[in-house]
Formats: structure tokens, C-alpha cells, sequence
């Protein structure tokens, strides 16, 4: 195995190690978030975010990776989108926690991975209509936030810190 890959195997394994400790992997925690009477796992998923933020963008500031935005199309978004949260909310869990439920050993997640791999499925039989249909709505090429704005990558790092924190915050003093 490559470095990259040892790297991103403990990675994993440590990310799934932090999602089980904080049971998010728990249908119930899932549930409680769609309902919004428990935010842990925005919590948890929003803190992995920040982290990676400021983690990525260290490495493409010493050169270790290089960026490389994915198309910006608003079809693609509105539609991956809708079929995730339609899946979270049927299924009660999403990719990652899916495949962290089935770790510990809770069988009722595979009929979520099931699913998920019939719609990967799906979506590849019918790439061809959607390429030229909802794929091809409003696309805006590859395109970041900062180049949209005009502004240092770090700038909006820091904003979305800033309101994560403030979130958090809110959250809190919620109880939720």
C-alpha cells in the first residue's frame, strides 16, 4: 500500500471510531436530527468539516495537494441533493454512518447500502438522458465560492468558522 493509502485507511478507521464514540451510527440520534430535537450529528459532521477545511487548505498552501473543484451545475445539486435527503430520511442513516451501523453490527443497515448501490445503479443506466437533461442546467463550471466572491480561500474559512461557532453557540443554549 501507498502512503496516501495507509493514511486514508487510518483516517478512516479513526473517523469511524469517532462516529461510533459520539453514536451518530445510532438510528435513533438520525432520526432525532431530521426532527430537530437532537443536533449532534450536525455538530459532529459540521466540527469534521472545520477541521478538514483548514486541514485542506494548509496542504494546498504547502504545495502537498492540489485543488481541483468539481463543475458547479445547479441540476446536479438540486437533484443529488434531493435523493440523499430522500434516502437519510427513509432509511435513517447516510453513506458513512450506513457503513459504520453495519460495523458494529447493526444488519438492518445493509438494506440502506443496498439501496444506495441500486441507485448508483440507476443513475449510471440513466446518465445518458440526465447528461443532457437536469445535468445540463445552470452549469457554472469549476468554480469555488472564494473565485465567486473574488476573495482568499482563507477569508471564507474563517467566515464559516465564524458561524459555526455562533452556531454552536445557539445550539447550546437551545439544549438541542
Amino acid at each position: 500500500m501507498t502512503t496516501a493509502q495507509w493514511l486514508g485507511l487510518i483516517t478512516g478507521i479513526g473517523f469511524g471510531f469517532l462516529l461510533q464514540k459520539g453514536r451518530v451510527l445510532r438510528f435513533e440520534k438520525q432520526v432525532a436530527a431530521m426532527l430537530w430535537k437532537d443536533m449532534t450529528i450536525l455538530k459532529f459532521m459540521l466540527s469534521a468539516i472545520l477541521v478538514g477545511m483548514v486541514g485542506i487548505m494548509l496542504m494546498a498552501d504547502a504545495g502537498t495537494i492540489k485543488l481541483a473543484h468539481k463543475p458547479m451545475n445547479l441540476g446536479a445539486v438540486l437533484l443529488g441533493g434531493a435523493i440523499f435527503g430522500v434516502g437519510w430520511a427513509v432509511m435513517g442513516f447516510c453513506p458513512g454512518t450506513s457503513l459504520g451501523a453495519l460495523g458494529e453490527g447493526r444488519w438492518h443497515a445493509a438494506f440502506a447500502i443496498a439501496g444506495m448501490l441500486v441507485g448508483a445503479g440507476v443513475y449510471a443506466a440513466l446518465y445518458p438522458l440526465l447528461k443532457v437533461s437536469v445535468l445540463a442546467w445552470a452549469d457554472y463550471g469549476k468554480i469555488g465560492l472564494n473565485d465567486v466572491l473574488g476573495v482568499s480561500p482563507w477569508l471564507i474559512v474563517a467566515f464559516f468558522w465564524a458561524g459555526s461557532i455562533a452556531l454552536f453557540s445557539w445550539l447550546e443554549k437551545k439544549g438541542v
